[in-house]
């Protein structure tokens, strides 16, 4: 049972999106190509016969909820909605509490209330007696008029009356309520028509005046119940065990129940999730509301919709209860193909069972809106991610960027105004990148005439492609990823690469790579040298690792060391980056960086060219995953570039966007925020794959790592091909043994706490 999983599907293009769920016998090929041409949308014709006045139509995403269970069944939600995350979020609750049962519904008898409304009536007692003695005939008259529906088991099916007495503001009134059932209508239009041919015979009956003929939105006959049951195991994570989130979500629905200012907020999230599927199937979504929220209002007091408790056992178990009143067949619904697509893919086969998935849907979004208030809370979610952007706009630099943030978070004034006033404040000399000791391990041999050093590896967690082009990179070392012995050697220089089946002397003259280093060697005045250099990688080629220029940083730092030229590190670095240039064209010297200083690194070129030092808050671990498809960058920067000048906007707002992300990233590895820098990398992600430099092989094994459990993933490096990263906290073995079954290769990093 599992048609309504689909792991890693945010990972996959639109077009692949509707392929997997037309796999799966969500859709049928008449709806795919609907989908996939774009001929689901609103027709303009349709439209101006929907409303009045009508001058275009206006689109919405649309999104599918996945891994839900309810009732033992699986489904497939659609959602039309423009609000982020609200897609992701149900579709992370529904797969918890798929693990667990999933969510059981019930409904009661689907029942709509048509009002008449009675005035200066002479005796209400006595007008409410004659009424109910003629009911069964008022009754069998309405529902004579009305054939078909009678025969379809729908119809009036009671008669109830209320008196409203007078009070200050008010006259007194007698109400007649006709309680219908609309079948598998939404049934606004029959219930208005039934209400007007009663109105004759109630005025004769009461001998008052009739008035307003009409139905109520508040369908407390249409009540729905969904229920899930959750064990503590179920809810550990972000390091709270299960037992501190249970009671946490637990105090958030006490506080929602008793105070009607947290319990607007706490209901409107989970209207959060049933008015996309009211949209998404062309029912009344603003009735909808109005009986959620008059629902939960009626013992006079605002209150919450749902209600989460510790059962006997410490299990968590979040009860809702919501009047849904929605149909699935009529005239708004057939004019409109997507809304009778949805309805098509959900497979549902009564309006009450549509109904039920409403409130299931309701319960999951409310879980996870709970659950994250209980666990990282207001300040740590909306305000963290406004602060930072107060932040960025303030020009903060680097090296103060998260304790501004905690300042204007504890001060409360988020402003630019205040952001500015602290930087002056905060900002103080950090030592720059020249001046740190750089992660290498040399040791001399006197005995054997020879010197070994070690240079570092790369991966690349934001900014591929982007930093090129101004932005802002950031790049982590894989420590000691290349190692190197120098000897003397009884000609020219030879250099030997085993490992990359690359063996090069000073007589060849075909490489660019080589061209390069040797004007490099001949810069450092040792190009007449008689050496011997081996050299052994612990990275493959042409993987997206930095590996050519860990390389050219280990035989330049063993020529340094042999020859005690007293390079400086930067020396270093700029002869690696000349190396790079000739291997690929233009680099953005983010490689030779890393692979000289062997530190995290928050990288820049261009005119604002700057190389700062990444402070990390909390050590985090990563696996990278290696595809073995060889890729060139020099190829694959060649071809963002072609694209650039053909869609400069489009590929200057893609740069944008991943300097955003890029931002938050660095400030959640500062902060320690592994959660937040797990989805800035699967954002990255799906970027880079926009800017069509990704590949099937690299999606593959970020779809791998998101299944294993993985806190993000994205590819690494110029892509088409090469390596990605999956960041990891528990499961780091699981994530690397799946890369391997699956035929890739695994590298394990750990990332120190600075």
């Amino acid at each position: 049972m599992d048609r309504s999983r689909f792991p890693g599907f945010f990972k996959l293009t639109v077009a692949e999106r509707i392929k997997a769920i037309l796999g799966s016998g969500w859709i049928d090929e008449n709806d795919y190509q609907n989908l996939l041409d774009g001929n689901h949308q609103l027709d303009l014709n349709v439209a101006d016969k929907m409303i009045e006045n009508v001058v275009g139509v206006m689109g919405l995403p649309m999104g599918i909820g996945l891994n839900f269970l309810i009732n033992n069944k699986e489904y497939i939600i659609p959602l039309v909605v423009e609000e982020p995350s609200i897609v992701a979020a149900l579709s992370s609750a529904a797969k918890i509490f798929r693990d667990h049962g999933g969510i059981e519904a019930e409904s009661d008898e689907s029942l709509l209330i048509g009002q008449v409304q009675v005035m200066e009536v002479p005796d209400l007692e006595a007008a409410r007696n004659e009424i109910l003695l003629n009911k069964d005939k008022l009754i069998a008259e309405i529902n004579q008029l009305h054939p078909n529906m009678v025969k379809r088991g729908g119809g009036v099916k009671n008669l109830e009356i209320r008196i409203l007495e007078a009070t200050d503001e008010t006259r007194p009134m007698l109400v007649v309520h006709l309680l219908v059932d609309t079948c598998d209508a939404m049934g606004a239009n029959i219930v208005n028509t039934m209400c007007e041919e009663a109105a004759p015979v109630i005025e004769d009956l009461s001998g008052g005046r009739v008035f307003l003929r009409i139905l109520s939105n508040l369908t407390d006959r249409s009540m729905v119940r969904a229920k899930v049951i959750l064990p503590v195991k179920a809810l550990e994570g972000k390091g709270y065990s299960g037992e501190e989130v249970r009671d946490g979500i637990v105090m958030a629905s006490e506080f929602a129940i008793a105070d009607p200012y947290r319990a607007a907020t706490h209901n409107k999230g989970i209207m959060n999730g049933i008015d996309p599927l009211a949209v998404a199937t062309g029912n009344d979504w603003r009735a909808i509301e109005a009986a959620a929220h008059a629902y939960a209002a009626r013992t006079g007091r605002y209150t919450a919709l749902t209600k989460w408790t510790k059962t006997r056992n410490g299990n968590l178990q979040g009860v809702i209860e919501i009047p849904v009143k929605v149909g699935i067949q009529g005239g708004s619904l057939q004019a409109n193909k997507t809304a009778s697509m949805n309805l098509k893919m959900l497979g549902v086969k009564s309006a009450r069972e549509l109904a039920e998935i409403m409130a299931a849907v309701g319960l999951a979004q409310n879980f996870s809106a709970i659950k994250a208030l209980a666990t990282e809370g207001i300040q740590r979610g909306h305000m963290s991610l406004h602060a930072r952007s107060v932040a960025v706009t303030a020009g903060a630099p680097q090296e103060i960027f998260d304790d501004l943030v905690k300042r204007l978070i504890e001060e409360g004034e988020i402003t630019v105004t205040r952001a500015r006033q602290l930087i002056d404040q905060l900002t103080h000399n950090e030592p720059t990148i020249a001046s740190v000791e750089p992660q290498m391990h040399m040791s001399a041999n006197k005995k054997s005439g020879t010197v070994k050093v070690s240079s570092n590896g790369k991966i690349i967690l934001f900014g591929e492609h982007a930093v090129v082009y101004g932005r802002t990179a950031v790049a982590v070392p894989i420590t000691g990823a290349v190692n190197a012995e120098i000897g003397p050697h009884d000609g020219p220089i030879e250099i030997k690469v085993p490992g990359w089946k690359l063996d090069v002397t000073m007589d060849d003259g075909n490489s660019i790579w080589w061209k390069a280093l040797m004007n490099v060697f001949t810069q450092m005045g040792v190009h007449k040298e008689q050496l011997l250099i081996d050299v052994k990688p612990d990275i493959p080629p042409a993987m997206g690792l930095g590996g050519s220029a860990a390389i050219a940083v280990a035989v330049i730092r063993a020529l340094d060391r042999y020859c005690e030229l007293n390079l400086t590190e930067e020396q270093i670095n700029s002869y690696a980056y000349q190396c790079e240039r000739g291997a690929h064209g233009t680099p953005s010297g983010v490689d030779n960086t890393i692979a000289t200083f062997g530190r995290p690194l928050i990288f820049q070129t261009g005119e604002a060219f700057k190389i700062d030092l990444l402070r990390v808050g909390r050590s985090f671990d990563l696996v990278v995953g290696i595809t073995g498809k060889t890729s060139l960058t020099l190829d694959m920067v060649g071809g963002v570039r072609d694209r650039w000048r053909l869609d400069k906007k489009k590929y200057e707002e893609l740069f944008d966007t991943i300097q955003n992300l890029t931002n938050i990233g660095i400030s959640s590895i500062q902060t320690g925020e592994l959660s937040v820098l797990g989805e800035m990398m699967n954002q990255n992600h799906r970027l880079l794959q926009d800017m069509e430099v990704s590949s099937p092989e690299l999606d593959d094994m970020v779809n791998i790592a998101l299944d294993k459990g993985a806190l993000g993933a994205k590819m690494t490096g110029a892509g088409g091909g090469g390596s990605m990263v999956a960041l990891v906290s528990e499961g780091r073995t699981e994530v690397a043994k799946a890369f391997e079954n699956a035929g890739y290769r695994a590298l394990h990093v750990s990332i120190p706490a600075t």
